[in-house]
């Protein structure tokens, strides 16, 4: 049924519970596995060089979570490949779908803080809304979810 998945990795514990899920549907139906990290910079960033900084920690965050996302990978015998863009999150999500042909939308319940999104809106449900392919919503259990209601990334 899935042939080609991708998998919305935040860095959050939600999102390393969602990869667990993903890696048991690619390996049930030998699909292919994708990861992608969007790191949000400042829309209107003083110079040139506060864009740059800001990029350069987004991708030590992003090179952590993405380690870990292979070793998991590995551990369950299922190839998988990372990216790492830049732009908004929803919008950079939503565009890589359509232009790489994936079916399979996987993501974490709760990346950032409730608070967060009560305040700013959920990443998930947008995606959910807008997403031109089935999406997988995984939920970690509530013991956990309350252990991590703390935003991802750096300065966040």
């Amino acid at each position: 049924m899935h042939r080609k998945i991708l998998h919305g990795l935040d860095g959050s514990e939600g999102s390393f519970v969602a990869l667990a899920e993903a890696l048991d549907v690619a390996k049930h139906y030998d699909a292919e596995l994708h990861t992608i990290s969007v790191a949000e910079v400042p829309h209107y960033g003083g110079t040139v060089g506060e864009v740059i900084e800001e990029k350069e920690v987004w991708n030590g965050y992003f090179r952590t979570a993405i380690e870990r996302a292979e070793e998991m990978a590995r551990e369950a015998g299922v190839a998988l490949t990372c990216h790492a863009l830049v732009g908004h999150e929803v919008k950079t999500i939503v565009d890589y779908v359509k232009n790489h042909g994936f079916d399979l939308l996987v993501l974490g319940f709760m990346g950032h803080s409730a608070v967060y999104d009560r305040v700013m809106g959920s990443t998930c449900q947008s995606l959910v809304r807008l997403a031109p392919c089935s999406v997988l919503v995984v939920k970690q259990p509530r013991a956990e979810a309350q252990k991590h209601e703390q935003a991802p990334g750096p300065g966040h």
